[in-house]
């Protein structure tokens, strides 16, 4: 893989394999969202979709994760309504923004237990889907995720 192609190219002119290496395994976008009517506000959930493998934080169909949860809002270049709520620290809504990597992210850090050590991951912080009812969601917000 080229050296700092994210620091070269747009998301637009990307490769899918760099496009897909951009991922820090991190889980949060994974995790159920609640959105404010009034406001338009995102607030975060320590449920997260069925398919996250949580000892992992990846997805554990992912090729057909959108057959299999039809709300999963696949990321691309083109849908800017998901990069606009993705976690602050994901790496395609900051390079959206021109922001720089943060240095836990296995691009820079050359692994991935930097996600981890900077506590960034969702390991051993959330609860799957499975195991909570829907009217539920509202007690599970967390505020160590923001959008902003």
């Amino acid at each position: 893989m080229a050296n700092k192609f994210w620091e070269e190219k747009s998301l637009a002119e990307m490769t899918q394999e760099e496009w897909e290496s951009l991922c820090d395994g991190c889980g949060r976008c994974c995790l159920n969202k609640l959105e404010d009517e009034d406001t338009g506000e995102i607030y975060f959930t320590n449920v997260s979709c069925k398919l996250l493998d949580l000892e992992k934080c990846n997805c554990s169909d992912y090729e057909n994760r959108k057959a299999s949860m039809p709300d999963c809002m696949i990321l691309s270049v083109d849908n800017k309504e998901a990069l606009e709520v993705m976690p602050s620290t994901c790496a395609y809504r900051l390079l959206q923004h021109n922001q720089p990597l943060p240095k836990w992210h296995p691009l820079i850090s050359g692994t991935q237990e930097s996600v981890i050590e900077a506590n960034i991951s969702v390991l051993g912080k959330v609860v799957s889907e499975e195991h909570i009812h829907y009217e539920q969601l509202p007690e599970h917000l967390i505020n160590w995720i923001t959008v902003k």
